[in-house]
């Protein structure tokens, strides 16, 4: 039978007017008929059969669009290389690939090998130029600012036709790439001049040619997108004043007279945390090196519990209540700030750990600087937060608040601007005093009363090592709770005592305060870029009024020049594209707290952040997630809406139409990565684990002593790695031996498992001093999170960008497989098995010819 005949018959059956109506073309247009009559005489159709399993090319359905569109996605960043299941790759193109491939990396390597030979060269003659004295003259350094200013104006606002304008930006990128290479402060300036350059001439495109007022629609959306994108502009820029040039201070030694150290009061304040999570940091304090006649250690107990004082007593350490739970926290603290007399005050919430050499490493630049108010430290977690634990990414990912503690408070420190972050801090007594002690007008009393110390001149400082440690948040529930306290007492201050009024800060300090207010306000911006593209596919707005070719050519190197200069500022701690993601989880739950405070600051009250808790069951927080369910489903009708104009709209709108799917296929899947943080995972231990190794010496039963290295350990066990092999049996006992600098202490165990490699202990101590000094051979040692991201691996962007993706397709993916919604509710969960058909699933199997 012929071709001809065959395709007669089809037609006249119907199915290839079913054909026709899955493609979206007409049935009389020529040239796609005759192009689905070569792909049903090749091999296309069972490849698609093989690649699409789940669409039904004989009887089309009205969501196969969305199911091939979602497939391909997950083709693309799921599946792995090498898989039976794939459809061949022509042997041309594998070739081409190959030598692509092979060809950037030869370029690649050349290029790193080339900068990297000359790259301390330039850096030294880029610094050697920067500190030049002829700077120093007025008239030579505000005529380079003056010619500076010139340049900038010129390559911001000067009109550029589409080909002026890609040749612009190329250069621009190459230049970036170049002096990406180049290591040292210089070149981190130079990416920023860069990256500036492309923001700015973006924004002042948007504002000049992109809003249509004209047609009320696409001027209101077009306008409400214009100013969260300048929002997100300004945060950018204070960001990168802020954080271009950390301090990096380092540590001060004290007199070598111990009678000339300072008395210090150690605070502890507890409300309704566990006797189980407080015991550790009480152990710790005590360790620390200093004198005992100067150190003073006292729990502030707000829950006024007798477990709490009998535990006092015990461990030899204060124990202060108060009649009252008034302003929280900070009344708790300034209760204590009456009853005591130290000279400094040591704050440390009751589940960070401090370490044995925190204030020597802290108080040396006290002594130096009388007019020092203020020494913060970071708060470093050896938990896993919602993210890092759902996700898979602990120690793999930088959590999410390492980039404050990482850049920003460093950035700040050059400023003088440090925040005092409420724990993991000394303060001088003298200014905490003149200030009025904490501060109590805010739920963030801490970067509030920071602030009041600067008005009044004090000075502050950051010391960016790891001294202390504690537990991060348990739930993304409880993640979010604590953000939305921040958020709400950032706004608070910023209406009450905003930071750009008002006498006594210099303008750097300004910025660094600013800066650190207006990022929690995100919130609305980040919703409007999650739906901005829907204005378009459903109501058919212009939110940019501008081609689709130059719309490429403004956002993108925007986009990308941004990515690349914060991927060198802030890439040891915080990979690319992962604020995103975070700012996606969070933005629904701060718009109405910071929007209330803005409105009245009176409103709210401080909730203390649960810690300690075990999530027993894994499960998927409905709750939490809504929101983001919601907006999910807009997003995916505006996928429908967009393929629809796509087939039926006009051809010249069909780069405006794909610009917008895109964009919409991207928030899908930054939702899809909320999603995937929602999936909450079990956490049953009563003590966390924690993966680093120590040196110890395992006292077998038959008198032998052996050599080896924790593998990981916590309060209530261990596991070590011998050197040889051990011989123990479950239910033996042993002692392993720790150190404490040069002390050497011994510790009861019990095995519970053994193997040729490792063995595991359950401690067995019979005394509070052996669990104290436990305490002080683990998480109190001096050098216990030194190395804590080593092996880490490094930040690239487009690996970053790939990573985002895939965990959003994971979590859509998810969604899918959960139904969408809880099965009482009939109508939802038959909308969720419909989703279901949408999800992705494996390619089948490549039959053997």
């Amino acid at each position: 039978m012929s071709t001809a005949s065959t395709i007669s018959k089809m037609s006249k059956t119907g199915t290839m007017v079913r054909l026709h109506a899955l493609l979206g073309i007409d049935a009389g247009a020529s040239l796609p008929y005759r192009f689905a009559q070569l792909l049903l005489r090749g091999r296309a159709v069972a490849a698609l059969v093989r690649l699409f399993p789940h669409v039904d090319l004989s009887r089309p359905r009205a969501g196969d669009p969305l199911r091939i569109l979602l497939q391909a996605l997950y083709l693309v960043f799921v599946r792995q290389r090498g898989e039976s299941a794939g459809a061949p790759v022509p042997l041309p193109l594998r070739r081409g690939a190959r030598a692509a491939r092979h060809g950037w990396r030869q370029a690649r390597a050349f290029a790193q090998d080339w900068l990297g030979t000359r790259g301390k060269a330039a850096e030294a003659k880029a610094e050697r130029i920067a500190d030049h004295p002829l700077w120093d003259a007025p008239a030579v350094r505000w005529s380079a600012y003056g010619i500076a200013a010139m340049l900038a104006l010129l390559c911001v606002t000067t009109p550029f036709g589409p080909v002026a304008q890609f040749t612009f930006v190329l250069v621009l990128w190459c230049i970036a790439l170049a002096v990406r290479q180049v290591p040292g402060p210089v070149a981190t300036l130079l990416l920023i001049v860069l990256s500036v350059t492309a923001s700015a001439r973006y924004m002042w495109w948007r504002v000049t040619e992109t809003l249509n007022w004209s047609a009320p629609l696409d001027a209101g959306w077009g306008l409400l997108l214009l100013l969260a994108e300048m929002y997100t502009w300004v945060v950018l820029m204070l960001g990168y004043m802020q954080s271009a040039w950390p301090l990096r201070r380092q540590p001060l030694p004290l007199p070598p007279t111990v009678r000339e150290w300072p008395s210090v009061d150690i605070y502890i304040p507890t409300y309704n945390e566990p006797l189980k999570v407080v015991r550790p940091t009480v152990y710790a304090a005590t360790g620390i090196d200093w004198p005992r006649d100067r150190l003073n250690v006292y729990l502030l107990d707000d829950g006024r519990r007798d477990e709490m004082r009998q535990f006092a007593e015990e461990a030899g350490v204060g124990y202060i209540v108060r009649p009252d739970n008034r302003h929280a926290k900070a009344g708790n603290l300034n209760h204590a700030l009456k009853q005591t007399g130290g000279e400094y005050i040591a704050i440390f919430d009751c589940d960070h750990i401090p370490t044995r050499s925190f204030l020597q490493s802290t108080m040396g630049w006290f002594l130096h600087d009388p007019k020092l108010a203020l020494m913060q430290t970071p708060h470093h977690f050896f938990s896993p937060d919602p993210f890092e634990r759902n996700l898979n990414l602990f120690r793999e990912t930088p959590n999410e608040g390492e980039l404050f503690y990482g850049v920003i408070q460093d950035g700040n420190d050059l400023w003088d601007a440090t925040f005092f972050c409420g724990s993991c801090a000394v303060l001088r007594r003298g200014p905490l005093e003149e200030v009025g002690g904490i501060a109590v007008e805010t739920v963030t009393e801490d970067a509030h009363t920071a602030l009041k110390m600067h008005r009044l001149g004090y000075h502050s400082a950051y010391l960016n090592v790891p001294l202390a440690a504690g537990l991060a948040t348990e739930s993304l529930s409880a993640h979010i709770g604590q953000r939305i306290r921040w958020a709400r007492g950032m706004a608070q201050i910023f209406r009450v005592d905003n930071p750009f009024f008002g006498r006594g800060l210099t303008w750097l300090q300004r910025v660094c305060y600013g800066n650190a207010m207006m990022h929690f306000l995100n919130g609305g911006p980040r919703l409007v870029f999650l739906t901005a593209p829907l204005a378009f596919l459903f109501f058919h707005a212009y939110v940019i009024y501008a081609p689709a070719l130059a719309v490429l050519l403004y956002v993108l190197p925007h986009i990308a020049h941004a990515n690349l200069t914060n991927s060198r500022i802030q890439g040891e701690h915080r990979h690319s594209f992962w604020a995103e993601v975070y700012e996606t989880v969070l933005a629904w739950y701060t718009v109405r707290p910071t929007l209330v405070a803005l409105l009245d600051p009176g409103k709210g009250k401080f909730n203390v952040t649960a810690k300690g808790g075990l999530v027993e069951d894994q499960y998927f927080d409905w709750t939490i997630s809504l929101p983001y369910l919601v907006i999910v489903g807009l997003n995916v009708l505006g996928l429908g809406a967009g393929l629809w104009r796509l087939a039926t709209g006009p051809a010249d709108e069909t780069g405006t139409v794909l610009v917008n799917i895109a964009w919409t296929v991207y928030n899908v899947l930054l939702l899809g990565a909320a999603i995937s943080v929602a999936s909450e995972t079990r956490q049953v231990r009563l003590s966390h684990r924690v993966a680093i190794k120590l040196p110890a010496v395992l006292h077998l039963p038959d008198g032998r002593l052996l050599r080896c290295e924790t593998v990981d350990f916590s309060e209530s066990g261990a596991a070590l790695a011998p050197l040889a092999p051990t011989g123990l049996q479950a239910g033996d006992s042993v002692l392993v031996s720790l150190w404490r600098g040069d002390e050497e202490h011994a510790f009861h165990a019990s095995v519970i498992g053994a193997d040729a490699t490792r063995v595991r202990l359950q401690w067995q101590l019979a005394s509070q001093e052996e669990q104290s000094m436990l305490v002080q051979c683990t998480f109190a040692r001096a050098d216990a999170w030194v190395d804590w991201a080593e092996g880490r691996p490094a930040d690239r962007p487009l690996d970053g960008l790939k990573n985002v993706l895939r965990i959003g397709l994971r979590g859509i993916l998810q969604l899918a497989r959960l139904g969408m919604m809880p099965r009482h509710n009939a109508r939802l969960a038959r909308l969720g098995r419909w989703l279901g058909t949408l999800a992705p699933r494996p390619a089948r199997p490549m039959e053997n010819p």
